[in-house]
C-alpha cells in the first residue's frame, strides 16, 4: 500500500503521520511538504517588488521544509521499510496531489485544523481540495484515532458497497475492529405533499432493500478482521451519519466521484459528511 500524507506544522499533521503508522502498514511512505511563497513563487515578481535577500528568504523556506521532513520522519515506526520525502515551492494542493500522482498512491492523508465549513468556502482548506481533487481513496485526520476500535462504515447503494468491501478486503487494518454498517433512506422534505404521499407508498419498501443491502455487506465483511453488525435508518443522509458517527474512531464513506458541476450541483454525501463528523473521515474512490 502507498500511502502519501501531507504535512505542516500543524498538531494535525503530526498526529496524521503518526496515526497513519497505526492504522496501515504501508509498503511505501511519501511524506509531503508544500512551501507556499504566494506571489513570491515566481522569481520576477520578487524582482520587480523589489525583494530584498528574496533567494536567501526561499533558500531559507527550503530549509525550514526539510528541518519539518527531518522532526516527521523521525514519528515513522522503524516496520515502515520505504519512507519518501518531498519538500517543493508551490501551492500546497497541488504539491500533495502531484506527489500522490507520482508516487501512485492508494491513500493520501491531510490533517483538518476544524475551519467552519463557510470558512472553507471563502478561503479553502488543504485538506478540502485534497479530498475534492485527489483520484484515490483520502483520509481526513481531525485527532487521534486512539486505538482504532469502532468503525463506522455509511453504504449508499449496490455499487458504493461494493466499492467499499473491496477497498475493506483489500486494506485491512492493521488491528481487527468493531464494524457497524448502515445505510440511511432519504426521507423527503415536508411541505410537497405529493412527495409525501408517494413516499409513504413505496418507504418501507426502500428500507427494507436497504437493510437487505446492508446485511449483505454485514456478512462479507464479518470475519478475521471484522466484526460487523448494521441496519438501514431513515432521515437526511449527512445528518444521520454524523449524528451516529458521534463515539466512533473513524467513519468510512464511499466517493461518486462526481466532478465539479455535478458536485456543484447534486452536492455529495461524502464531502459534507467530512466536515460534519467529529472523527477522521476515511473516503473510498
Amino acid at each position: 500500500m502507498r500511502i502519501v500524507v501531507a504535512v505542516d506544522w500543524s498538531e494535525q499533521a503530526f498526529i496524521a503521520v503518526q496515526e497513519v503508522s497505526r492504522l496501515y502498514t504501508p509498503k511505501e511512505l511519501t511524506l509531503v511538504h508544500a512551501v507556499d511563497l504566494g506571489l513570491l513563487e515566481s522569481p520576477t515578481v520578487a524582482q520587480v517588488m523589489d525583494v530584498r535577500g528574496y533567494a536567501e528568504f526561499r533558500r531559507g523556506m527550503l530549509d525550514a521544509g526539510q528541518h519539518l521532513l527531518d522532526r516527521t520522519s523521525a514519528l515513522v515506526p522503524p516496520h515502515v521499510e520505504s519512507v519518501r520525502r518531498v519538500c517543493e515551492i508551490g501551492t500546497p494542493a497541488s504539491v500533495i496531489l502531484d506527489a500522490a500522482r507520482s508516487a501512485a498512491a492508494d491513500l493520501v492523508v491531510a490533517g483538518a485544523r476544524g475551519r467552519g465549513r463557510v470558512a472553507e468556502l471563502v478561503m479553502g482548506s488543504v485538506s478540502h481540495r485534497v479530498l475534492t481533487h485527489a483520484t484515490c481513496s483520502t483520509l481526513v485526520v481531525k485527532g487521534s484515532l486512539g486505538d482504532l476500535r469502532r468503525v463506522l462504515l455509511a453504504v449508499e447503494g449496490p455499487e458504493d458497497s461494493e466499492r467499499l468491501r473491496a477497498w475493506l478486503h483489500t486494506h485491512p487494518f492493521n488491528k481487527p475492529v468493531e464494524l457497524s454498517v448502515m445505510s440511511v433512506v432519504p426521507t423527503p422534505h415536508y411541505g410537497d405533499p405529493t412527495v409525501i404521499s408517494a413516499f409513504e407508498l413505496w418507504g418501507e419498501a426502500v428500507l427494507k432493500s436497504s437493510q437487505e443491502l446492508v446485511n449483505v455487506v454485514v456478512t462479507e465483511l464479518n470475519g478475521t478482521h471484522y466484526t460487523a453488525t448494521g441496519r438501514a435508518l431513515k432521515g437526511d443522509p449527512v445528518e444521520t451519519i454524523a449524528r451516529e458517527a458521534v463515539g466512533f474512531d473513524l467513519l468510512v464513506v464511499g466517493s461518486h466521484g462526481r466532478k465539479r458541476l455535478d458536485r456543484f450541483l447534486l452536492g455529495s454525501v461524502s464531502h459534507s459528511v467530512s466536515h460534519r463528523a467529529a472523527c477522521p473521515v476515511l473516503v473510498v474512490r
